[in-house]
């Protein structure tokens, strides 16, 4: 388990021990293959680099095809030949404990390689990602040997069994935002139903998920079960999509790559799609909302937690006009309390923008805003420039209108916009006006509303007085531009990753 006591000077400590430069060489990190750490078969690397300081970590693997062919294979020997489909679902889920244990002996390394290639701050990375993303798994293994096949009521003459068996090979292609997060999100419930997987990390944060991958093996789980290849999305994520010993692919990240994980499929062997895209989330704050404190901490956290690269933030804040100067105030005072720091000092709340091309989109949106008209209420700079990093300060604009940019694209940063309605109808029409639909939150004190309001917003998960994505027994995934083929998390995670099989006895 992570120490989520210490001081930045402890963390700093740790980083030095992870000997991630040797007398001023980076290091080399490995691609897992079958059972062993390998480099890319054409000796190519690319830097991984910290966003908080600018300064190359480390070295990777920049894999290709031929990576791919070697990585699919070891695992499709694994899921036909090998025993990790033939063991017994409590064989499985005894080995998963002992990885997620192994997992929680190395979290602080977990954490920090996170935060140094991420630049998420500690804080979060120690305290909510690793621990929740450790759990994710334990709760998929732990469900392996609970799930039940079925007999369907076809009457005295026949038997007729319906069962669920292994998808196969799952390929796995993670964001940059919560590598190892999302990594377990898909890990826990393919490797509970008996898949087997290839794990392709973006290319900006590869590290901890390959030292996830070197952890399996040490765990026990045989060669193959767990892969993982890093490399960008032409030279990776391309030859997974369209590979034909390739049975699925779980993807997060944004609606553009997703659909050409669509037409990869589409023009190989159709193999599933799973996608988990973009959001543009809205807040619904009604005219009966009380504890505006409240609602301002939630909306605050909904924006700023991790810098707003988060596809669940609730970037739209549509607020009855009554409330609004009241509620805009209060999300100023919450601003104060959202630090912009180093990410390794615990204090930080808002770290690093994972790099400059991202950086200037954010503040290539916040241009546009203030073009079109918004007002800025809050923030709207880059800071933090003599670190060598990349930081924005959290942004308020007012005075939003539904065509305008920042109303509309996905800004993935800390960015909020606030628009103002008079009649319920108008702000659930508002809320629905969107390409997206992953989350959206309701404030409101009259349960009939809520009901109502929870009901009629179109998207995967609406949380009623809080911000939040529900938690790991319950499905994650969106509407219309945000998701497509499934859920991440709970049972339902479980099905996805299963071929469905009828057995049908004739007994006359």
């Amino acid at each position: 388990m992570t120490d989520t006591t210490r001081s930045q000077a402890d963390w700093q400590t740790i980083a030095e021990g992870l000997n991630l430069t040797n007398g001023g060489a980076k290091i080399t990190a490995n691609a897992v293959i079958g059972n062993k750490l390998v480099g890319a078969q054409s000796g190519a690397t690319f830097d991984t680099v910290n966003p908080a300081t600018g300064e190359v970590l480390a070295q990777v693997p920049d894999c290709n095809g031929d990576d791919v062919n070697d990585a699919v294979a070891a695992a499709r020997r694994a899921a036909d030949d090998g025993p990790w489909s033939q063991m017994t679902p409590a064989e499985r889920r005894r080995l998963m404990i002992r990885f997620c244990n192994i997992l929680d002996a190395h979290a602080d390394e977990l954490a920090l390689l996170e935060t140094l290639e991420a630049g998420k701050p500690i804080a979060d990375t120690s305290g909510i990602d690793l621990p929740e993303a450790i759990e994710a798994i334990r709760w998929h293994a732990e469900a392996s040997d609970k799930i039940y096949g079925q007999l369907s009521p076809s009457g005295p003459g026949v038997v007729s069994m319906i069962e669920r068996e292994p998808v196969g090979v799952v390929a796995a292609v993670l964001p940059w935002n919560f590598p190892l997060m999302m990594a377990a999100w898909k890990i826990g419930p393919a490797l509970a139903a008996g898949n087997t997987m290839v794990l392709k990390p973006a290319e900006q944060t590869s590290l901890s998920t390959l030292r996830l991958a070197e952890l399996a093996l040490e765990a026990g789980l045989p060669d193959g079960v767990i892969n993982a290849v890093p490399g960008d999305g032409a030279q990776v994520g391309e030859p997974l999509g369209r590979h034909p010993g390739v049975d699925a692919v779980a993807f997060t990240g944004s609606t553009e790559t997703g659909r050409r994980f669509l037409n990869y499929a589409a023009e190989s062997n159709l193999k599933r799609v799973l996608l988990e895209c973009g959001g543009k989330n809205p807040a619904v704050v009604m005219a009966d909302a009380d504890n505006l404190e409240r609602v301002a901490e939630h909306i605050a956290t909904s924006v700023f937690w991790n810098a707003g690269q988060n596809c669940s933030s609730n970037s739209r804040l549509i607020v009855h006009s009554s409330l609004a100067e009241e509620l805009l105030e209060l999300i100023g005072r919450q601003v104060g309390e959202w630090v912009v720091g180093d990410p390794l000092d615990p204090t930080t709340k808002i770290g690093a923008i994972i790099e400059p091309a991202h950086l200037d989109k954010i503040l290539d949106n916040i241009s546009a805003a203030k073009a079109e008209g918004a007002k800025l209420v809050l923030g709207g700079k880059q800071v933090r420039k003599k670190s060598g990093g990349w930081f924005v300060e959290p942004t308020v604009f007012s005075g939003v209108a539904r065509d305008m940019r920042v109303a509309r694209e996905e800004v993935f940063g800390p960015v909020l916009a606030v628009s103002t309605f008079d009649q319920p109808e108008e702000a659930i029409e508002l809320a629905n006006d969107t390409e997206y639909g992953l989350a959206a939150s309701v404030f409101t004190t009259d349960v009939r509303t809520a009901h109502l309001a929870a009901r009629r917003i179109k998207a995967g998960t609406v949380t009623v007085n809080c911000y939040g994505e529900g938690d790991i027994s319950t499905p994650f995934g969106g509407y219309k531009l945000s998701g497509f083929g499934g859920r991440d998390n709970s049972l339902a995670a479980h099905d996805q990753y299963t071929e469905q099989k009828t057995i049908w006895l004739d007994l006359s």
